[in-house]
């Protein structure tokens, strides 16, 4: 039988909560802290979004 687990995250740069479930929670505690994977997230939904660090932050 599978085990699934519910994990509580927070943003230490805004104390933001994230609440969720995983079958696998040392991938999913990794993909949270990649930002590889946000991006990737990001693209599926929001295909023409822009990173506008570089303009604002620069």
């Amino acid at each position: 039988m599978k085990r699934y687990f519910v994990y509580i995250l927070t943003s230490q740069r805004n104390g933001t909560l994230y609440v969720g479930s995983t079958s696998n929670l040392i991938q999913r505690v990794w993909q949270h802290k990649s930002r590889k994977w946000k991006l990737n997230l990001i693209e599926q939904f929001n295909p023409t979004w822009q990173d506008l660090y570089d303009k604002i932050c620069v």
